[in-house]
């Protein structure tokens, strides 16, 4: 850190102008600072105020939102009293900004290095002539594949993770001074997180570059910050350096983030943080927590409490902060509903394989393979009613690939689906009865891939109710206003535009229309990834509801490993679409028996700024798996010769139908396991 303040934020205030009249604070009274080579984590739930905070770092102001009060300075200029032009100088050179949302970056109709090509003429002096090379630098630090093929693609052909990390090579392109992180690594698998936070980290160390770093992933705060804000209703309750606040906060509402995390450790859900955030100008003149907090006292109602400063350095808003940890003591957690065992199939997929390369007319006329390796092959897969299985892997494994496959929006190139006993699915969905297409709903990663920016939210969830179950005006309104209470957003909420939405408001919105179809089978692709931690806490625990009351089946997606043991009964493990590694939750975290699988594990971050995660596999992105031999072969700490280039490995199964696809024995993977991580290495 080399100490040069370069933000600093004093008494500010944001706010907006309500249908009657009133003005309404988004931000109230927020001091804040940050210098050279410092990394500040700003965290809380969504609406708390975060992102408002990040954008007024650089002098942005969302749509209908204005300036109450107090500055917002770079480098000593307000930046608010900056023409256009002034900042237009220096966004993107002397400071940039990576958002949660890649395509707010990146121009659907350019291709990749004609924009990567721009923001190096904009914000660097480097001669044309070295701009390809630079280009292939930047994305390669990224750990995009075959960096030369993506510059030359379009952004719709890439996946959601590979468009995020192109939009962090373009922040990094201009060399700033600081950049404002918001969510940059929601969607990326748990390996390529480990490798982009430690980039970041080597980036603030050796440049003395300053990062603001927005993010509901307390892990990678840990990981990234020297100090953390956590931000309620619009203004800091608590700030510190990032060990006090993460391992031992003195704020009640801080405690509670950190006791809705899951855990590795712990297969059971967290329990949701009460409550919800006041709306904007709905705090009152007392503490903006006082209706969720646990210690809260009589004089909390009236009275709105001052930071004070602790022995220990930090910043509260909280004059009752000593009695937070006590709280510890109070916490539950709840158990995860599970499969009945009346071994009643929901949903079998049979040799299930799925190619994106194109079949020529004649190809597909003799029924012929045209030499590509599948991108998803011969997936064999039986789930029980009321079970849930959870499928793991890093991006490229063909998690979401299976999932719009089952949903009919993917056409395989061979097995089949079939749900519970009736008659294989059809390949698309257009050709499906409507009870099949009722039965499946699938929720994606990306709420903007399935929300309609025109319809208001009210007609959005109204749509599948009007559709299955032929509802009255009274009914749809009444069913709609339940289900957004049950995703924990009221009912003011059903006038909005998705474009009037914070990222985890619009997820809890395309998960309340899901559940409106009452399906039978629910297809959850990375549904949690942009929810803050107690609000995915909530969901998770309504999913659990769900299953406990109707016996609903889901195949989870997610890059959280946390989630997918508190979540699922059993997991699959996939790399480069092709399973290694199937078993009951409880085993595969236990004693993950494939090499792949520890490899996952170790680079699991954990809210604690002194766990480092273990990267155990060689820092490869590959685009395809290899023709012969294990998919894993490569990049594997454990391979055992030449026999995994060439033979296909077996399948072993140990106790409880556990089984792994390795050309180790099950004793010797056990061994080294239990003897330690390192014996063989």
């Amino acid at each position: 850190m080399d100490g040069k303040q370069l933000f600093e934020i004093r008494d500010l205030s944001i706010g907006f102008t309500g249908n009657a009249g009133q003005t309404l604070p988004v931000l109230r009274n927020v001091d804040f600072t940050v210098s050279g080579g410092e990394t500040v984590g700003i965290v809380g739930e969504s609406g708390s105020g975060k992102s408002t905070l990040a954008l007024a770092a650089m002098g942005y102001l969302k749509h209908g939102l204005r300036v109450l009060g107090g500055s917002a300075k770079f480098k000593g200029r307000n930046t608010f009293e900056m023409t256009t032009r002034e900042l237009e100088d220096i966004r993107g050179g002397e400071m940039a900004m990576i958002p949660q949302n890649s395509g707010q970056s990146l121009t659907p109709t350019m291709r990749v290095g004609k924009q990567l090509r721009e923001a190096l003429r904009l914000h660097t002096d480097l001669p044309e002539s070295s701009y390809q090379d630079r280009m292939v630098e930047l994305l390669t630090q990224v750990r995009l594949p075959e960096p030369e093929n993506i510059l030359k693609r379009f952004p719709h052909e890439l996946s959601g993770g590979q468009q995020q990390r192109v939009a962090i090579s373009m922040a990094l392109a201009g060399e700033a001074e600081a950049l404002l992180l918001d969510e940059p690594t929601t969607g990326l698998d748990v390996t390529t997180q480990a490798h982009i936070l430690e980039l970041l980290r080597d980036l603030a160390s050796e440049t003395g570059t300053a990062m603001v770093y927005v993010s509901h992933d307390l892990g990678a705060i840990a990981r990234v910050s020297d100090r953390v804000v956590v931000m309620y209703a619009g203004e800091v309750v608590l700030e510190g350096n990032a060990r006090n606040v993460l391992l031992s906060p003195t704020h009640p509402y801080a405690r509670g983030l950190l006791s809705s995390i899951p855990s590795l450790k712990d297969s059971r859900l967290p329990a949701a943080l009460e409550g919800r955030p006041p709306a904007p100008g709905a705090a009152g003149n007392g503490c903006s927590f006082v209706d969720r907090c646990a210690i809260a006292q009589p004089e909390c109602m009236s009275v709105r409490p001052d930071l004070i400063q602790t022995p220990e350095g930090e910043s509260v808003r909280c004059p009752f902060y000593a009695k937070v940890p006590d709280l510890a003591a109070t916490e539950q957690t709840v158990e995860m509903a599970r499969a009945d065992g009346s071994a009643t199939d929901a949903i079998r997929l049979d040799r299930l394989s799925i190619d994106y390369a194109k079949k020529s007319f004649l190809d597909q006329l003799l029924r012929r393979n045209n030499g590509s390796v599948p991108t998803v092959e011969e997936i064999t897969l039986r789930i029980e009613k009321g079970e849930t299985v959870g499928l793991v892997g890093e991006s490229g494994s063909g998690k979401s690939t299976i999932l719009k496959s089952i949903a009919g929006l993917l056409e395989p190139s061979s097995g089949k689906i079939q749900l519970g006993e009736q008659e294989p699915l059809a390949e698309l969905v257009d050709k499906r009865p409507m009870t099949h297409r009722r039965q499946i709903q699938l929720i994606f990663q990306n709420p903007d891939e399935s929300l309609n920016p025109r319809h208001t939210v009210e007609e959005i969830i109204a749509q599948p109710l009007r559709l299955y179950f032929n509802c009255s005006a009274e009914e749809l309104r009444k069913r709609s206003i339940d289900l957004l209470e049950r995703v924990r957003l009221s009912s003011h909420y059903l006038t909005r535009l998705p474009s009037q939405l914070s990222g985890g408001e619009k997820q809890r919105v395309a998960i309340a229309r899901a559940f409106a179809a009452e399906p039978e089978l629910i297809l959850c692709d990375e549904v949690t990834s942009a929810l803050d931690v107690s609000v995915q806490a909530a969901v998770l625990n309504l999913l659990n509801q769900l299953k406990r009351e109707r016996g609903t089946t889901y195949i989870f997606v997610s890059h959280d490993l946390a989630v997918v043991r508190c979540l699922s009964d059993r997991v699959a493990v996939l790399y480069q679409g092709r399973l290694c590694e199937l078993g009951e939750s409880a085993s595969v975290y236990s004693l993950p028996s494939h090499p792949y699988t520890e490899v996952l594990l170790g680079a699991v971050l954990e809210p604690d700024p002194e766990a480092v995660p273990e990267i155990l596999a060689d820092d490869v992105v590959e685009l395809s798996p290899p023709e012969r031999g294990c998919p894993f072969q490569r990049r594997c700490p454990r391979k055992v010769g030449s026999i995994c280039d060439t033979e296909t490995p077996p399948w072993q199964v140990g106790a409880g139908s556990h089984a792994i696809r390795c050309h180790i024995p099950l004793e010797e993977l056990y061994q080294c396991q239990n003897g330690g991580k390192s014996a063989d290495r």
